[in-house]
């Protein structure tokens, strides 16, 4: 991995608040797009996951990160391919990645001052578990300000980026995507909500993530990517003042 990567504070596009005043649901990612890493939530969900199948199979960590890249290179996910070769309970694998230490996790009022103040309905979209979300939003101060929390198994265990997950989202919440803002950490889960009419934004890092690598946190030029932040807090903030 580069550790070393540089990546510098991405500037607020001029036209954000224009851009962004038909929108009234307003739809978040959870890891790494409402925190930052440097709280080290999702380096211990990893490291949980790869625990899970040392533990299970009898493997070395080497042999266990291979095993991860199979099942996410065949299935989409780890639990896919634990569900679909082993038959593994679901519930026992989430609860086990997202028994983490969220100590370094601090309340951020800003935020939540800054998502109280959206236009709308606000939403999360998450490859993780309810519980997992509930824990980091409530940890963060953020989930009283939330309508709902859409997780993995709501999505029948069918992740991001693919598009029935997007698809029974809308559904289920009665989300018009034309009047909807999709905010993620990763670029490829991007693609479905453009592609369905969402305002997109890709949520970059402040300072360089050493488990993450340097491609994965650089502000993407693309048509599905239609803003780049890597202050959430601050994207927000003009927008809620202009839905008042």
């Amino acid at each position: 991995m580069n550790t070393h990567a540089t990546i510098a504070p991405v500037a607020v596009p001029p036209l954000q608040v224009e851009a962004f005043a038909h929108v009234d649901h307003w739809i978040f990612d959870l890891d790494n797009t409402l925190y930052s890493h440097e709280s080290r939530v999702w380096p211990q969900v990893n490291q949980r996951i790869t625990l899970f199948l040392q533990e299970l199979f009898g493997l070395d960590g080497l042999s266990s990160h291979a095993l991860r890249g199979y099942f996410y290179h065949r299935y989409g996910t780890t639990l896919n391919g634990l569900m679909e070769e082993h038959q593994i309970d679901p519930d026992d694998f989430l609860a086990f990645a997202h028994d983490v230490d969220l100590s370094l996790l601090e309340p951020n009022p800003a935020l939540g001052d800054a998502i109280a103040a959206l236009p709308g309905r606000k939403l999360i979209l998450t490859n993780g578990s309810r519980g997992h979300a509930e824990n980091v939003a409530g940890k963060l101060g953020i989930l009283q300000h939330f309508e709902d929390i859409f997780d993995i198994v709501q999505a029948g265990f069918c992740p991001k980026p693919e598009r029935a997950t997007y698809e029974n989202f809308l559904a289920k919440h009665a989300v018009d995507p034309g009047r909807a803002a999709m905010f993620e950490d990763i670029e490829k889960n991007l693609i479905v909500p453009s592609a369905l009419g969402m305002k997109t934004v890709l949520i970059i890092p402040q300072t360089p993530d050493p488990f993450r690598e340097a491609w994965e946190q650089t502000a993407i030029e693309a048509g599905h990517v239609h803003h780049v932040t890597s202050d959430l807090t601050g994207f927000l903030g003009p927008l809620g003042r202009a839905g008042k």
